[in-house]
């Protein structure tokens, strides 16, 4: 990609604050797209279009929808970065209705709220790309902690192939990016706390991490702005043909497809 494939492009990214999301932001605007970004905490740089809303709740998707049409009208792009867990170990016994409840919040909903307040006047336009941010989790879940989580990306996944097949013949594209285990503050954080619990030095937190993941075969990985690569190009002209994909960025950890 050269620095204007989204010259004139208008993008909004949900999570954007921080990680993989800020990530997308940067790499949209080195591409020439004004950017709206919306997320829970406001970023550490001045952003003159950051929308300040949680997407976790029907509320905030209604404030932030309103708040991209007022700024910008109809989004050429829409990327969907929201999501997380905080559930605590223990398999399926410890996932009570309040902990599935907040994972498919955090999830699953945001994507499908604001692509329902959104995705309507891209339509009537006849263009725009859309991308889902899942995981890899949705294909291989850890058991013991990420059972809810993996099982909204599962759905998640489901709903981006239904509604790419339905909003195709109107000109939008809907894709999915799935990432493995991407080097964020999140990671960084749980590999200080497996440094401290275990006494283990970095180089074997993260060998260790990486292999209750799954094993990752590129020996690393991936940074924010590696998958970020991936997801412009899914909403540049140059992925015209492309869409109803799941792009898996991951070195090599999900083994077959």
């Amino acid at each position: 990609m050269n620095s204007k494939d989204l010259d004139g492009r208008v993008a909004v990214v949900a999570g954007a604050s921080k990680g993989l999301g800020l990530a997308a932001a940067r790499r949209f605007r080195d591409s020439g797209a004004c950017v709206v970004t919306v997320a829970r905490t406001p970023p550490d740089t001045d952003d003159p279009l950051f929308v300040r809303a949680d997407l976790s709740t029907p509320e905030g998707v209604r404030s932030a929808s309103d708040a991209v049409g007022r700024l910008v009208g109809v989004p050429d792009v829409l990327v969907h970065v929201v999501g997380g867990s905080t559930t605590p170990a223990g398999g399926y016994a410890v996932l009570d209705e309040d902990l599935w409840a907040r994972e498919l919040a955090l999830n699953l909903y945001p994507a499908v709220r604001l692509d329902r307040a959104l995705l309507p006047a891209m339509v009537e336009r006849g263009s725009g790309a859309v991308v889902h941010v899942t995981s890899i989790q949705r294909r291989m879940p850890l058991h013991d902690s990420t059972l809810a989580y993996a099982a909204a990306k599962s759905a998640l996944t489901t709903y981006s192939k239904g509604l790419a097949n339905e909003v195709a013949p109107a000109g939008v594209r809907v894709n999915c990016v799935a990432p493995g285990f991407i080097r964020t503050d999140g990671a960084e954080h749980l590999l200080a706390r497996r440094m401290r619990e275990g006494g283990l030095s970095r180089a074997a937190a993260l060998e260790e991490l990486m292999q209750v993941l799954g094993g990752i075969p590129l020996g690393r990985p991936a940074e924010p702005e590696e998958v970020a690569e991936v997801i412009a190009f899914l909403v540049s002209d140059r992925a015209s043909a492309v869409t109803a994909a799941e792009y898996v960025v991951d070195g090599g950890t999900v083994r077959t497809v």
